[in-house]
């Protein structure tokens, strides 16, 4: 047996630590053969049923006609317009934070701004309508 001297966190411990000796050479072990896989048709793809949303850049918060509406509850941030500008599709009409981020609301269309129904730092909730745009 072996004697070592051994200090953890400040304390001394002596350990005795005693050898082994192999009394049969280890064999080594065959695994079983996995069944073959079965051969399987990949399922068909989905149909796309709605456009998906921008994964980053902005939001396009448009419902019918022109009015856009607020797609999440949040704060606003800046009004980049004002009633009676002429905007352009995918203009950023204002800034609205939810969640921390901040999400840029576009204009969906061409058109020009003819209600404006929020100002900087009003609270909304997804639906509330933001803008009209006559198109």
């Amino acid at each position: 047996m072996k004697m070592f001297r051994v200090v953890v966190n400040g304390s001394e411990y002596k350990v005795g630590i005693e050898e082994l000796k192999e009394e049969h050479t280890p064999q080594p072990v065959q695994p079983k053969s996995a069944p073959p896989a079965r051969q399987t048709e990949p399922p068909p793809a989905p149909k796309p049923q709605q456009k998906a949303q921008p994964a980053s850049g902005g939001t396009d918060a448009a419902s019918a006609g022109g009015t856009i509406v607020a797609p999440m509850p949040g704060t606003v941030l800046q009004v980049a317009v004002g009633i009676g500008d002429t905007v352009t599709k995918g203009q950023t009409l204002l800034v609205l934070e939810a969640m921390k981020m901040e999400n840029e609301i576009m204009a969906p269309a061409d058109g020009i701004v003819k209600e404006l129904n929020v100002t900087q730092g009003v609270s909304v909730n997804a639906g509330d309508i933001l803008v009209v745009l006559s198109l």
